[in-house]
C-alpha cells in the first residue's frame, strides 16, 4: 500500500475537551518500555516488582486492561505506534536483523518453514506521528531505543520527524556499552561525571533537559527505554533488595516449566530483572517530577506502553507472565497483552479502567485528536478518545500476523480477536486454535472442535484480511527433516532447562557476583 506523504496539516478547534479548555494545546510525553510484560507492574498485579512511579500514570489516568501491541516482537510494534498501521501494511513483520528465507537455516534451528522476508526500515511513504506534530508547530524529541533502520539507510529518528535524537540507532539493545555509563552509544554523549549512571536515568535526564528548554512551547517527547530488554543488569543494592524479597516470599524453588521448544519462567522472582525494572521506574519518576515542578503536568498527555509482552522464554528468561500464557515472541496472550495507560488532563480526571480491546496502532489517531490535529492519513488504528470520555465506541476485530519463528519459542501464525473470541491460525500445519478469553484468559482450553461454526467464521474473516493486506506467508523448507527436528528439540530441551535453572539459582544466591564492578555501576 502506498501512502502519499502530506506536507501540511490543519489545526481544528478543541471542541472535544469535556472539561475546561486548556489555554494552549497539550504537550505529549510518550513512554515506551522495551519487553515489559503485562503483569510486571504493581498496578497490573505484580507482588514482587515495585513500580510506584509508573503506577502513578495509571492511577491518574485510564488503564486499558486489554491493551495490545501490534506484534509479539519489537520492530513491528514500534513501527505501528509511529504510523498507525498494522505490520502487514508497513511491512516490518519481524525484528529488524532477524534471518529469513534460506538464511534462516544458518541460525541452527530445525523448522518446517522458512520465515518470510520483511521490510528493513521504517517506510518513507508513510507519515509518522512526529512528522505530523512537527508540521503543526510542536517541538519533537526522541530518546532511547529506535530499531527501525540505520544511519546508512537514512532511517534514524531525525529522518522521520524527530528534531532531536538521543541514543536511537539500529541496535535493538544496549549491546555496545550496557546499562551503566559509559554507554558507547554513537548518539549518546558519555560524560566523566556520569560514570555508573543507569542508561534509563541518562535517557530520562536528556528528556527533562529537552522539556525544560521547551517549557514555553508545545512539545512531543518520545522516551523509548532500552530497558528492560536483555542483557539484564542492575546494581548490587537493588539486587540485594529483591534477593531478600524472593527469599521472604519463598520463591527459591524450581522456577521453569517446558513449553513446546523452550523452558518458560513460571515465577516473578528474578532479582536482577526486578532491579533493572526499578531503575527504569526511578527514571520515569524523574521525568514526571520535572513536569510537576515546571507546572506542565496538567497540560501534558502521558502515554505509557510496552512494545510487546514480557520475556518468559529466550533472551534472559527474565520474567513470568502467568496467568497469561507465553510471552514475547509467542502467539498467546502474554506475547501481545501489555501495560497500556493514557493520562489525558481535561478529558478524564478520575482513574478508570477500560476493558475494550485496543492496540498500539490506535495511539496515532488518538493523540492527534487530543491535540486537535486533523489526521492526515487513513490508518488501521482507531481513536480512543471516546473511551477516555466514556462515549460510545464501536468495537472491531483485531488482527495480528507473524510469519516467523520467535526466538523465544513462538510459531509462525496469524490471529484474529473478535469480542471474547480469539482464533490462532498456524502456518506449519494449517491448524486453528480457538479460545474464549472471557472464560479462559490463560488459553488453557482450545475449544475449536466444540465451536466449529464460530471457528470457521473467524477463520474465513482472518483469511480474507490476510489476502486484502497482501500478507506474506512463510514457505515450506524443501530440505526440512522432521526426524532431525524432533532430535534437535529433544536435545535442546534437556540441556537448556538445566542451564536456565542453574543461572536462576546463581542470580538468587546470597554470594552472587556477576563481575567485579556490577556491570560498571560500582563507582571507581
Amino acid at each position: 500500500m502506498i501512502i502519499v506523504r502530506l506536507i501540511t496539516f490543519t489545526i481544528i478547534l478543541f471542541s472535544f475537551w469535556s472539561c475546561e479548555k486548556p489555554k494552549t494545546p497539550p504537550n505529549f510525553l510518550f513512554i515506551i518500555v522495551d519487553d515489559l510484560g503485562y503483569r510486571d507492574l504493581s498496578v497490573t498485579g505484580s507482588k514482587f516488582y515495585e513500580t510506584p512511579n509508573i503506577d502513578k500514570i495509571a492511577q491518574k489516568g485510564t488503564i486499558f486492561t486489554q491493551g495490545y501491541s501490534n506484534s509479539s516482537v519489537c520492530s513491528p510494534s514500534r513501527a505501528s505506534l509511529l504510523t498507525g498501521f498494522y505490520p502487514t501494511v508497513h511491512g516490518i513483520t519481524d525484528w529488524i536483523g532477524a534471518k529469513y528465507g534460506e538464511d534462516w537455516r544458518s541460525v541452527g534451528r530445525q523448522t518446517k518453514l522458512l520465515p518470510s522476508d520483511y521490510v528493513k526500515h521504517l517506510s518513507f511513504e508513510m507519515t509518522t506521528l512526529p512528522e505530523v506534530f512537527k508540521a503543526n508547530g510542536y517541538k519533537t524529541f526522541f530518546a532511547g531505543k529506535w530499531h527501525l533502520g540505520s544511519e546508512e539507510q537514512q532511517s534514524l529518528p531525525t529522518d522521520h520527524g524527530f528534531e532531536i535524537n538521543k541514543g536511537g540507532y539500529h541496535k535493538g539493545g544496549p549491546y555496545t556499552g550496557g546499562y551503566f555509563s559509559p554507554f558507547n552509544n554513537p548518539f549518546l554523549e558519555d560524560k566523566d561525571e556520569e560514570k555508573g549512571m543507569t542508561l534509563s536515568m541518562k535517557l530520562a535526564k536528556e528528556t527533562t533537559a529537552f522539556i525544560r528548554s521547551n517549557r514555553d512551547k508545545t512539545f512531543f517527547a518520545y522516551l523509548s527505554f532500552y530497558a528492560v530488554h536483555a542483557p539484564i543488569q542492575t546494581t548490587r543494592e537493588k539486587w540485594s533488595k529483591y534477593q531478600k524479597k524472593a527469599m521472604e516470599q519463598g520463591l527459591l524453588e524450581e522456577g521453569f516449566e517446558m513449553e513446546k521448544r523452550l523452558p518458560i519462567r513460571i515465577k516473578q522472582d528474578n532479582p536482577v530483572y526486578a532491579g533493572l525494572l526499578e531503575q527504569t521506574d526511578d527514571a520515569v519518576g524523574h521525568v514526571l517530577n520535572t513536569l510537576e515542578a515546571l507546572q506542565l503536568d496538567d497540560n501534558t498527555v502521558v502515554v505509557f506502553v510496552s512494545d510487546n509482552g514480557g520475556v518468559s522464554a529466550g533472551d534472559d528468561f527474565a520474567t513470568s507472565n502467568l496467568p497469561l500464557r507465553g510471552g514475547k515472541g509467542y502467539q498467546w496472550e502474554a506475547g501481545t497483552r501489555i501495560p497500556f495507560f493514557i493520562k489525558a488532563p481535561h478529558v478524564n480526571d478520575v482513574t478508570k479502567r477500560v476493558d475494550t480491546p485496543v492496540t498500539g496502532a490506535d495511539l496515532f489517531p488518538t493523540l492527534l485528536e487530543l491535540a486537535g490535529i486533523v489526521n492526515p492519513q487513513k490508518v488501521d488504528g482507531k481513536s480512543l478518545v471516546p473511551l477516555l470520555k466514556e462515549n460510545a465506541f464501536e468495537t472491531r476485530p483485531l488482527f495480528w500476523h507473524y510469519p516467523h519463528y520467535g526466538n523465544q519459542g513462538g510459531d509462525p501464525s496469524a490471529i484474529i480477536r473478535k469480542g471474547d473470541w480469539k482464533l490462532i491460525h498456524y502456518f506449519e500445519d494449517g491448524k486453528n486454535e480457538l479460545y474464549h478469553l472471557g472464560k479462559d484468559s490463560g488459553e488453557k482450553m482450545d475449544v475449536f472442535e466444540k465451536n466449529i461454526k464460530v471457528g470457521k467464521t473467524l477463520s474465513n474473516e482472518l483469511q480474507t484480511w490476510l489476502t486484502s493486506t497482501n500478507a506474506k506467508i512463510p514457505k515450506v523448507d524443501p530440505i526440512h527433516n522432521e526426524k532431525e527436528e524432533k532430535e534437535w528439540l529433544s536435545r535442546h530441551k534437556e540441556s537448556l532447562k538445566l542451564k536456565v535453572e542453574k543461572r536462576r539459582a546463581f542470580q538468587q544466591d546470597a554470594n552472587y557476583l556477576p563481575n567485579e564492578n556490577w556491570w560498571g555501576s560500582a563507582k571507581n
